[in-house]
């Protein structure tokens, strides 16, 4: 299976911050939206930067409550590992097991088109099984 796949079970456009907001803003854009990384864009729409909750734990570990006011460009991970639509998922599962990250940017021709993660794999996965369950079923009962 390739992320083109994954991407066309998600609903929605990909969830962005600029590195001007703080972390409080993010903090609450990624509870609203139930998510766990959002995509730091800078002025030309290129990912400059991704955030993540694991990001926002070590800076307040770090700095203290203080840290909830400081822009995310200052905490986010600016080494984004992206992929593409035609990549294979155990391509990317292996980048974000080997990198000890969960979410990865969706990128064609240099344009941010959506984001997978773990999560999505887990559910393609489970979706996968209960088919092949399913089918079982239905041979064994013919």
């Amino acid at each position: 299976m390739i992320v083109k796949n994954i991407l066309a079970d998600k609903r929605g456009n990909v969830v962005t911050i600029e590195p001007t907001a703080d972390l409080v803003a993010a903090a609450k854009l990624l509870a609203e939206r139930h998510i766990g990384a959002i995509v730091i864009l800078g002025a030309d729409h290129r990912i400059v930067g991704i955030l993540s909750e694991r990001d926002i734990v070590r800076a307040v570990a770090e700095h203290g409550p203080t840290a909830l006011n400081k822009p995310v460009g200052q905490v986010m991970t600016r080494e984004v590992k992206t992929c593409s639509e035609d990549d294979t998922i155990e391509g990317w599962m292996g980048r974000m097991t080997t990198g000890k990250f969960r979410h990865m940017p969706v990128v064609e021709q240099g344009k941010l088109i959506g984001i997978v993660s773990i999560g999505d794999v887990v559910k393609n996965r489970v979706e996968e099984i209960e088919h092949e369950s399913e089918a079982l079923r239905d041979y064994i009962h013919q």
